[in-house]
């Protein structure tokens, strides 16, 4: 019977001094919390939408984790109904309004905010979905394809990273609409996905992270979550400046 295999973590890295980070895979959540080791879920594949993604509270805001929470727990509860690329633009700018409505009533969480990456697996597709700077990657044999799109400027010369991002859910004390990047592919069995907050893709560059994945490591399942643990150890490795949160996402049989 085919099925989704999601291996996943999220730690506060070495610098931060909390977790702001949230994850959503199918009905579960883990949100602003700290898992020392990959977990793994299955899914049956086609039986019903299954939503996989990872939001990134800002930082240097009030109540990064409190937004990320409130856009995971959202998605979880949205993604039976999430069929179709409409359907996810709808919820991303529901969720996009909770989260102001949440700031506006409490003056301590005024501009908090929060990026989110995605995808929705469906029987026969996949839609991938971001707002923001955290990411979404096919793996394939020659490497990793990005399927997100970075709302960022572009980069200055030599740098491979910016700190400014220019469009989150919230993140500003008056309501602006958020222009979500939504897209659908084809789905194989076997094709795999990576979703993951910049705290990975920032210190770790992505011929390093297609090297740690594209490395045989024994059976699928197993090999994800070990994948997922050298992945977060890479990014701790390389000073680990930021939350880390990661999902790899597979399709078996």
């Amino acid at each position: 019977m085919p099925y989704i295999a999601v291996s996943a973590l999220s730690h506060e890295g070495l610098v931060r001094e909390h977790n702001e980070d949230s994850l959503v895979a199918g009905p579960w959540t883990l949100c602003a919390t700290v898992t020392g080791n990959p977990q793994t879920l299955l899914f049956p594949l086609g039986n019903e939408p299954c939503v996989v993604a990872v939001a990134d509270g800002l930082g240097g805001h009030p109540g990064g984790e409190v937004a990320s929470a409130l856009v995971a727990r959202r998605l979880a509860a949205a993604g039976p109904g999430l069929a179709g690329e409409e359907a996810v633009r709808n919820v991303l700018h529901t969720c996009n309004r909770a989260v102001y409505e949440a700031a506006g009533g409490d003056p301590e969480l005024a501009a908090m905010g929060t990026t989110v990456a995605g995808v929705v697996v469906l029987a026969e597709s996949v839609i991938s979905f971001n707002v923001g700077d955290s990411r979404v990657y096919r793996v394939t044999a020659e490497g990793l394809r990005r399927l997100s799109v970075d709302d960022s400027p572009p980069l200055e010369p030599g740098r491979r990273t910016t700190s400014i991002v220019t469009q989150t859910l919230g993140g500003s004390t008056a309501l602006t609409v958020v222009r979500p990047h939504v897209r659908s592919t084809e789905l194989h069995l076997g094709d795999r996905f990576l979703l993951c907050s910049d705290g990975l893709t920032d210190p770790v560059p992505e011929e390093e992270l297609s090297d740690v994945l594209a490395t045989p490591r024994g059976e699928a399942e197993r090999a994800d979550g070990r994948a997922a643990f050298e992945l977060w150890k890479a990014a701790i490795e390389a000073g680990g400046p930021d939350n880390i949160t990661l999902a790899l996402v597979r399709v078996g049989e």
